[in-house]
C-alpha cells in the first residue's frame, strides 16, 4: 500500500471545511535522497487535505547527495502548501538545524520531524494535532518499541538521573503550539537537546504511542554517528546529575581506600621497622588524594549548577533560503 498520499480525513472545524489554523512542518534532511520524496508527499498530503494554510520547511543540513533536488521536484506537486528549503552552511546536527527551522516557521502550530523515516501511518499526524486541540501545548508521537538498543539505554540512564517529571523516550515527531516556541525563545537558553527543554518549560505535554507500520533501516554516515555520540554525552552532563553521582561514588571509594591505607600504615609501623618517613608519606598521599577527589566533586557540582542556570546562546549559520512558489 502506498503511504505517500494516504492522509486522514479532514478535521471538521464546525463549518464543514478544513482547519483554519496555520500549521508548519519542519523536516530535518541530511542525505535522505532515497526517502525524502515519499516522506514529503505523505506529510504534504495530510496538510493539504486538512488545513487551509500550511507550509513545509525542509532544513537541508549540508546534504551532499540529491536530497535538495528531490525536495524541489516534490514541492512543485503541492497545490496550496508552501515549501521552503533552509540550506545550512555546514553540518550542524539535528538540534541546531531544527532550531533554525522552527525559527523560520510561522505557523500557529509547528510539527517537528527530526528525520524522514516514515514508519508511521500518515493518520498519526492528525491524531497528534487533535490531541493538541485538547489543551496540550506539546504532543509527541512515540513508536511502540525503540528502534535502537543504544537509544533505550540512553533514555534509561537519562530518566534515572534527571529530575524531569516527564519521562522521555524515543519520539518520531511532535507538534508544538506557538506558545511553547515563544516561551522557550524567551528563556534565552541554547537548546543542545530540545526535548528536556520542552519538558521543563512548564506547559502541558502528552505523548501518543503508535504502531510501527513498516521497518525501515536507518543508515547513518560518519557525521551523524559522531554527532549522536557527542549529543548523548553532552545531554547527560547538562540535564542530569550523573557526573555528580559518579564523582560522589569515586570520592566515597577513595575515602574507603584512604582509611584502608591508614590502617595498613599504622599496622606496618607497629609491627615492622619501616624506613623513616615512610608511614607519614603514605598517610599524606592517601589523605591528599581523598581531598583532591572531594574538591573535584565540589567543582563538578558548582559547574552543574552554573550550566543549569546559564546556557550559552546557540548560534547557527545558514547559507540560503529557497521558497518554491507556484
Amino acid at each position: 500500500m502506498d503511504n505517500s498520499r494516504r492522509g486522514s480525513a479532514p478535521v471538521n472545524d464546525g463549518t464543514g471545511g478544513r482547519e483554519k489554523n496555520f500549521v508548519s512542518a519542519v523536516v530535518y534532511v541530511h542525505n535522505a535522497e532515497d526517502r525524502v520524496a515519499e516522506f514529503l508527499k505523505a506529510v504534504g498530503g495530510v496538510l493539504e487535505d486538512n488545513f487551509e494554510k500550511s507550509e513545509i520547511v525542509c532544513v537541508n543540513d549540508f546534504s551532499d547527495d540529491g536530497s535538495v533536488q528531490k525536495i524541489k521536484d516534490t514541492g512543485r506537486e503541492f497545490r496550496s502548501t508552501c515549501v521552503s528549503i533552509l540550506n545550512m552552511s555546514s553540518f550542524h546536527g539535528v538540534e541546531l538545524a531544527m532550531t533554525a527551522g522552527v525559527d523560520l516557521a510561522i505557523g500557529d502550530f509547528v510539527f517537528e520531524f527530526d528525520s524522514t523515516l516514515l514508519d508511521f501511518s500518515p493518520d498519526e499526524i492528525m491524531r497528534v494535532y487533535r490531541k493538541s486541540l485538547e489543551g496540550f501545548d506539546i504532543v509527541s508521537a512515540c513508536p511502540n518499541k525503540a528502534r535502537r538498543a543504544s537509544s533505550s539505554l540512553f533514555y534509561l540512564v537519562f530518566n534515572r538521573f534527571s529530575h524531569l517529571d516527564y519521562k522521555m523516550t524515543t519520539e518520531r515527531f511532535r507538534i508544538l503550539s506557538r506558545r511553547v516556541i515563544n516561551r522557550v525563545q524567551a528563556m534565552n537558553k541554547a537548546m543542545p537537546y530540545r526535548k528536556p527543554v520542552y519538558a521543563a518549560c512548564g506547559l502541558k505535554t502528552a505523548s501518543l504511542s503508535y504502531r510501527i507500520v513498516r521497518k525501515i533501516r536507518e543508515r547513518d554516515d560518519s557525521f551523524t554517528r559522531s554527532y549522536r555520540k557527542s549529543l548523548a554525552v553532552d545531554s547527560l552532563i547538562i540535564f542530569t546529575d550523573l557526573g555528580y553521582r559518579v564523582s560522589m561514588l569515586l570520592t566515597g571509594a577513595m575515602l574507603v581506600f584512604s582509611i584502608a591505607v591508614g590502617v595498613y600504615s599504622f599496622a606496618f609501623y607497629a609491627l615492622r621497622n619501616p624506613v623513616p618517613g615512610w608511614t607519614s608519606t603514605i598517610l599524606f598521599l592517601s589523605v591528599s588524594m581523598f581531598f583532591i577527589f572531594m574538591i573535584l566533586t565540589i567543582v563538578i557540582k558548582y559547574l552543574q549548577i552554573l550550566v543549569n542556570l546559564v546556557f550559552k546562546k546557540a548560534r547557527y549559520n545558514f547559507e540560503s533560503i529557497e521558497k518554491l512558489t507556484k
